[in-house]
């Protein structure tokens, strides 16, 4: 009896555990706090902070038989994230990109965040693949991270710092953000009005993702999986003839596949990976890709209000990261301080949704230059 009892006492988490996963459970209740309480991005923090807290109980449930391990293999094929972007695809709108096309400008401003922290990251002593995956972050978007860094061969090593970085600075958008976009802005520049967007023809919605994914993926065939499934998604939604596609891939599958991404992204943050020096090395260098992404959307978009006279506020060039559709709502946020008369959601979107494609693009750029598939 007293050896059951003693061999019951060894299985348990207090028997197993080190103070290293005791201080990733604290994070993730960091992080359920941030996502129930503050309500930062509740779809995405709730899953991946429980995901973490699993592992760090129960490290088995990521290793292969484990639950969650097959989750991640999801993630590790470049099949969630692929469908994440097709149910983006039909829950965005383009209507403002059509309608303003010069906000592929604002949208390809804020990529320098991601080129920049890849020198950046080559400069600590990151590898070049290892630099692609992490600079990646600085597009503040999860799915395009995990996609690159499962296509580059990080799974094993980086994946798991990457995704929860990226998706922690998707979450931290409103906080992030508006102090950059005040201090590279003038109170006159954050007082411009723009005019409203033209009113963009059906026609033009369903010509529009096909016309993108041809030139795209011509020029650029590594970016096939994000950006055909995000054109698929908006093709379904502007055709009309195909609601019940539309209502999947924006409802039922785009929950099915966020739950399952989440849970599994978590759980490659057990202690033994997730807290080494490495990691500190990725949550600085996507910060600094973030900050600068934001910084670049909003100094073009000063020149832009200076090329049009006054005509562009530069608060929606910190739309051109790629998350939607808060960055654009922080525009607003942000210009409505000012001015509650001031509607710049709209105009915002424009720069937010070429920003998802811009994110897109530079993923398919680092395959190319690494040569892979």
């Amino acid at each position: 009896m007293k050896e059951i009892i003693l061999n019951l006492a060894d299985q348990t988490g207090f028997a197993t555990l080190d103070w290293k996963n005791y201080i990733m459970i604290l994070v993730a209740f960091v992080f359920l706090y941030l996502a129930i309480a503050k309500g930062f991005e509740p779809l995405l923090l709730v899953p991946i902070s429980f995901g973490m807290f699993l592992v760090n109980m129960f490290p088995s449930i990521i290793e292969e038989g484990g639950l969650l391990h097959y989750f991640y293999k999801l993630d590790e094929w470049s099949i969630l994230p692929s469908l994440i972007f097709m149910g983006v695809g039909a829950m965005t709108d383009f209507g403002p990109l059509i309608a303003y096309p010069p906000s592929f400008i604002l949208g390809a401003a804020a990529q320098f965040g991601i080129y920049g922290a890849y020198f950046l990251a080559i400069a600590l002593g990151f590898s070049g693949k290892e630099a692609a995956a992490i600079s990646i972050i600085g597009g503040a978007d999860g799915p395009t991270s995990i996609f690159l860094a499962g296509k580059l061969g990080m799974g094993d090593t980086l994946l798991g710092p990457i995704a929860v970085a990226a998706y922690s600075y998707m979450s931290l958008v409103p906080v992030i953000q508006p102090p950059f976009m005040k201090l590279f802005t003038t109170k006159k520049e954050r007082l411009v009005k723009m005019p409203q967007l033209r009113k963009v023809t059906k026609l033009e919605k369903i010509i529009f993702p096909i016309v993108v994914t041809l030139v795209v993926v011509m020029i650029l065939p590594t970016t096939a999986p994000l950006v055909g499934m995000l054109m698929l998604g908006n093709l379904f939604r502007e055709s009309g003839v195909v609601k019940q596609l539309t209502e999947t891939a924006s409802n039922a599958m785009m929950y099915i596949v966020v739950i399952m991404l989440g849970t599994s992204v978590g759980a490659t943050t057990s202690a033994e990976n997730f807290l080494q020096v490495t990691t500190l090395k990725i949550v600085f260098l996507g910060l600094v890709a973030f900050i600068l992404g934001t910084t670049m959307g909003v100094l073009f978009g000063k020149i832009m209000c200076a090329v049009t006279k006054g005509k562009v506020n530069p608060l929606i060039g910190s739309a051109g990261v790629s998350a939607v559709p808060m960055a654009a709502r922080v525009s607003q946020k942000v210009a409505a301080e000012y001015d509650p008369t001031n509607f710049l959601l709209m105009n915002a979107m424009g720069p937010n949704v070429a920003g998802v494609i811009g994110t897109a693009v530079a993923a398919g750029t680092f395959m190319a230059i690494f040569n892979v598939q």
